[in-house]
Formats: structure tokens, C-alpha cells, sequence
């Protein structure tokens, strides 16, 4: 069985109705893969609740505090922008903190299945900063799931594998200067945040960043996998994998000029299968709905198989 977190609470970060990163992104995942003729293999499971586990100081272990209770003041309020792109709806922060719970709910299950899980959570995370949400994002899910995997037993090193067609300046900025972690991203550049130059290798080269020109396809992410990506992961040598599984890089995403096919996105899982079974998928971007639940479909089909 492969566990997938889900919640309808996730539903309820309201960006608006125009907004790309909206509510119908998780439905459009969940219709699909409840879809699949492998349906059966996957087990959907609820986040633990925010109030019966410490939610709020994994979040601070990365995040500036005066930053998250801004969140959460913002919230209180009715809801606000922490940028143009990045609006707070009055049950955004529980919404984020609950998606945080998820992301370390499939940790744990990780670690003790030795096994991949997917975690269906929104908001995203990989552009928030220590003090800093945008880009959609409002708290690093993948950067406090790494750090909180270090708390536990036997694991030592993680690495998180950032496929999104957006640099993750986020989670690069929270796990750079540690050298049991390792950050790995593939992106369309020049694209938003403007930030992922081959040359930021982090203060331990322990970050890769492979930026993909405008009309990359399948054959340049397969050499940048097999040249780059791989041996990166190899040498690093992670107890835990995580993915930042971003789904905005196919040809059919309105941001982005990246042109994988959804299906693609099941190459990608089998590298990481080939390299370990104990991988944390987790949702990040991603806004053509078709593509991204097909996206989706494609990534956890080999872990069923």
C-alpha cells in the first residue's frame, strides 16, 4: 500500500478565484488517482491534527518566529497579502500549519515503512524564507520536514530533490548552511525567483543547482538526471530522500516554457526509486489541472508496481 495524506481542510486556504494555486489543484490530483486501476494499493490517510503534535516549533526551528506569528496575526484578521502573489485567507495559517503536520506525518511514515508516501497538501513551501512567504508559499514544508528528520533515530543525512519549474530560493536559503542536508534543484532559468545559478553550491557544496533553458524537454532532463542529478544524490548518500514534486514544468503549465509531458514525471520517479525506497513526495506547483493530476499519476504508478 502506498499512503497517500490528503485532507479537506487543505481545501480551505483561500487564494481566490483567479488565483493559479487553488483548491481545485488537490481535487483534480485526487479524482485522478482514485481513478487509476491501482486505486485499491493506495491508502488515503488524515494529517495528524496541529494540536496533538508540536507543529508550530518545527516551523520555528527554521523559521523566524516574529515571521510565523505574522501568519498567523494576518489570518486573525480576515486575511491579507505577504506579497502580490501570495494572498492569506482567515484559515490560511491553520490550513499551513496542518499541511507542515502532513509533511511530517510521511517522515514518520518514511521511516518506518522504509517506503515512498505522497503527501497532497497545499499551500506549497519551497520559495518561503527564514523571514520571508512568497511565491505562493508561506511555510518551507520540505526544509522543516528535513530538519525534523534529523531528530530521529539512525537518520543522519537528507536530501531533498526539487523537480518544480521554479528555483526553490526557499528551501535552498534553510538548508545551505548544513551539512547533513543537501538540496538539489532542476528549474527553468531564467524563470521566477531569478535566483538558482549553476554557481550557488551552498557553504558545504551541498547544493546543485541545474537550470534548464526555455524550451527544455525530456532528453535534457534525462542528461541532467543521469550527468548531474544522480551522481549528486550518490555521493551525498541521504538516509532519507525528500521531493519537492512541483508539477508547473510540463508544456501544458501557464507558468512556465519548460515542455516535459506528464508522464515524464514517472522517469523521474524511477530514478529515485533506483537510488532508495525511502522517498517523501510532496506536492508543490504545478497549475494546469489536467496535467498535474496526470503528472501525479505518472510519479506514484512505479511505487505501486
Amino acid at each position: 500500500m502506498l499512503p497517500v495524506i490528503y485532507s479537506d481542510e487543505f481545501l480551505m486556504h483561500d487564494t481566490g478565484d483567479f488565483h493559479p494555486e487553488r483548491p481545485a489543484r488537490l481535487t483534480a490530483i485526487k479524482q485522478a488517482l482514485e481513478a487509476t486501476p491501482w486505486s485499491s494499493q493506495l491508502e488515503w490517510r488524515k494529517p495528524t491534527p496541529i494540536e496533538q503534535r508540536p507543529v508550530l516549533e518545527a516551523v520555528q526551528q527554521v523559521h523566524d518566529p516574529s515571521y510565523v506569528n505574522g501568519v498567523r496575526i494576518l489570518a486573525n484578521r480576515g486575511g491579507g497579502y505577504l506579497d502580490g502573489d501570495t494572498p492569506i485567507s482567515h484559515r490560511s495559517y491553520e490550513v499551513a500549519m496542518l499541511a507542515v503536520s502532513a509533511w511530517l506525518d510521511g517522515v514518520d511514515e518514511v521511516l518506518h515503512s522504509g517506503k515512498p508516501v505522497f503527501v497532497l497538501a497545499r499551500p506549497p513551501g519551497h520559495h518561503a524564507t527564514k523571514n520571508v512567504g512568497m511565491g505562493f508559499c508561506l511555510f518551507s514544508n520540505a526544509a522543516i520536514a528535513a530538519h525534523y528528520a534529523l531528530q530521529q533515530a539512525g537518520i543522519n543525512k537528507v536530501a531533498i530533490l526539487d523537480w518544480d519549474v521554479h528555483h526553490g530560493n526557499g528551501t535552498q536559503d534553510l538548508v545551505e548552511r548544513n551539512p547533513q542536508l543537501a538540496y538539489c534543484s532542476l528549474h527553468e532559468f531564467p524563470n521566477y525567483p531569478g535566483t538558482g545559478n549553476a554557481t550557488e553550491q551552498g557553504f558545504h557544496q551541498n547544493v546543485l543547482n541545474v537550470p534548464m533553458a526555455p524550451g527544455s524537454a525530456m532528453p535534457d532532463y534525462d542528461q541532467a538526471f543521469q550527468s548531474q542529478v544522480m551522481p549528486f544524490l550518490e555521493a551525498f548518500q541521504p538516509d532519507l530522500l525528500i521531493v519537492s514534486a512541483g508539477y508547473d514544468a510540463t508544456a501544458a503549465d501557464p507558468l512556465s516554457r519548460i515542455c516535459l509531458l506528464p508522464t515524464d514525471f514517472g522517469v523521474f520517479s524511477r530514478y529515485c526509486l533506483q537510488f532508495t525506497s525511502k522517498i517523501l513526495f510532496g506536492l508543490e506547483g504545478g497549475y494546469d489541472l489536467e496535467a498535474i493530476a496526470q503528472a501525479v499519476v505518472a510519479t506514484l504508478e512505479p511505487c505501486v508496481a
